[in-house]
């Protein structure tokens, strides 16, 4: 296997995995507003607490969506740059752990609401550690771009 072919592969997968992560934003983007609007009308009528926890995993989901989607549109002006590999990495790590902490923390606390499921309440920290990580990868995937971009100026020079 020659190293176009593992350049192909790679390339296939990135975008087979940007595709599977824009899927993932559209309906969870559509899923928060759908929720949001039941939530701000029949949503009235449950406890405080779970209006709470509610309200606590929609805002979460949401900004955590926008989140991906910012990441997703960087991976796109990246696709392609040879240069860029490391942080395109860590952009796709980022994507993989919001999409983990939207799972792991608001969908979690959604079961854990309607199914009265309260075992599954311990999942929920992996969640907020996932949303975390992927903060982090974020700012890494920025100090490699900003290395890479002050190394070339100095070529320049």
């Amino acid at each position: 296997m020659g190293i176009s072919n593992v350049n192909n592969n790679k390339n296939n997968f990135y975008t087979t995995y940007l595709t599977g992560i824009l899927i993932f934003i559209g309906i969870s983007g559509c899923f928060s507003v759908l929720f949001g609007a039941w939530f701000a009308h029949a949503g009235v009528n449950l406890s405080n607490e779970v209006q709470s926890r509610l309200a606590n995993a929609l805002q979460y989901q949401f900004f955590h969506t926008l989140a991906l989607f910012a990441v997703a549109v960087w991976l796109q002006t990246l696709m392609g740059k040879h240069n860029a590999a490391k942080v395109i990495n860590l952009l796709y790590l980022s994507a993989t752990f919001f999409v983990a902490g939207i799972l792991f923390f608001s969908g979690v606390l959604y079961i854990k609401t309607f199914f009265d499921y309260t075992a599954i309440g311990k999942i929920v920290p992996f969640g907020g550690m996932s949303f975390a990580l992927g903060w982090l990868c974020i700012s890494w995937a920025g100090i490699n771009r900003t290395a890479k971009n002050s190394s070339a100026v100095q070529d320049r020079l």
